[in-house]
């Protein structure tokens, strides 16, 4: 165990962030997983970081504030927490956030005060977020399980047999056994990607059109000038990083204002500690005109109010169903791992880099293009075995990109 521990830690801080000698490393970190942020740490040094520094949080710390706390308090960002992100983007700093959700735990808490402290943290260092999503420096989303997020995933097994389970589902996802280079294989694996989002660029596609048994049945248009990405990316500086651990998807910019007809979600959204079901959207020029859930639709239509932009798409990634991922049969109640075992969606803010030359153009430039601007940035599937998926071209020419659920090239 301790072997494949080194051994992930070792393949997020060479690949995931790609740790420049001399430089700043942050890790955002759940303090259940504080064993293997400290590996992460001393692997941080190896690399030659200058110095580590690692940002706690408390899923449960965070329920009893949302619990007790006044709204004023919740809109409240002290003055020190905005310098220290300051610092952050100004020493393009890596950055490593852990992943290990505790899904439902907001569930009792009312969707407003959630808004409410979003909203305030957008505003006090939404250019943080900015700078990460325009590719500012190396960042990296990984995961290691709790208990608490094992016992979701695993409810029929006893907490130690599930955190067991869960970790190995993790490590196989991400490509780490006990007698592999997980390096290595991640450099082939991206390179696959690579070549994948080469053959979606050359045909350059004006229209998407997706279509399933279950109801899905919609047309979303790309933002001209648009740049197929995943797996592997650069930051502004020219330094190669792998943004997700895991990652299978091939990912673009739809247009704001172009995307039309109904999508039902495949999977669970673990939405701020509310865990949604069976939801569907229905958009009309771009916006959510209608939607329902099963279950926490208070929590969707929180997500869909947040602002002008967060019921709007920001983002369209491509997965064949028949993936390392999917294949597990895991539910994880993590986007992180759900989104990779699914075509996906994202309503909110879109990547500034999946335009060509985005990095470098202002919000108003981006916007021209179709760009979606919002606070949020929140990824639902939709993917299934039978979905079917058709590209135009500018020229009017249809290509068939997925058969059943899967890639045609």
């Amino acid at each position: 165990m301790k072997n494949k521990l080194q051994k992930y830690a070792e393949l997020i801080v060479k690949i995931g962030v790609n740790v420049q000698e001399g430089q700043l490393v942050v890790i955002n970190s759940p303090v259940e997983c504080r064993e293997f942020t400290r590996i992460l740490v001393e692997e941080a040094y190896k690399a030659k970081a200058s110095y580590c520094l690692v940002k706690w949080n408390d899923d449960l710390v965070s329920k009893t504030t949302y619990e007790y706390a006044t709204e004023e308090v919740l809109a409240y960002v002290p003055e020190y927490t905005v310098k220290q992100f300051e610092e952050i983007v100004d020493k393009k700093a890596a950055v490593i956030s852990i992943s290990a959700p505790t899904p439902g735990l907001l569930k009792d808490i009312e969707p407003q005060k959630l808004q409410k402290q979003t909203a305030a943290m957008e505003k006090a260092v939404g250019f943080y977020r900015k700078f990460l999503m325009a590719n500012g420096s190396q960042w990296n989303v990984v995961s290691y399980p709790t208990f608490a997020w094992a016992k979701k995933v695993f409810p029929n097994e006893d907490e130690n047999t599930a955190f067991e389970k869960l970790f190995d589902a993790i490590l196989t996802a991400s490509r780490v056994t006990s007698d592999n280079d997980p390096v290595l294989e991640w450099q082939e694996h991206m390179d696959r990607l690579a070549k994948n989002n080469k053959i979606l660029n050359d045909y350059n596609f004006k229209i998407l059109k997706f279509k399933n048994n279950l109801g899905t049945d919609l047309t979303v248009q790309l933002v001209e000038n648009h740049i197929w990405a995943g797996g592997g990316e650069l930051t502004q500086d020219g330094t190669y990083f792998a943004p997700n651990i895991p990652t299978e998807e091939a990912f673009t910019m739809p247009h704001r204002d172009h995307v039309n007809g109904k999508v039902v979600a495949t999977k669970p959204l673990n939405y701020q500690g509310k865990v949604i079901e069976d939801f569907y959207l229905i958009f009309k020029d771009g916006k959510v005109v209608e939607y329902g859930a099963k279950k926490e639709e208070a929590a969707l239509k929180s997500l869909l109010e947040l602002d002008e932009g967060s019921s709007r798409l920001g983002e369209v990634a491509l997965i064949s169903h028949d993936s390392p991922i999917s294949n597990t049969n895991i539910l994880f109640y993590n986007t992180l791992f759900d989104e990779n075992a699914s075509c996906h969606l994202a309503l909110g803010n879109a990547y500034s880099m999946n335009i060509k030359n985005g990095t470098k153009m202002s919000e108003e430039e981006l916007s021209k293009f179709g760009y979606n601007k919002s606070i949020a940035h929140v990824d639902f599937m939709f993917g299934s075995e039978d979905m079917n998926i058709i590209g135009t071209t500018y020229d009017g020419k249809e290509v068939e990109i997925f058969k059943n659920g899967n890639f045609v090239f």
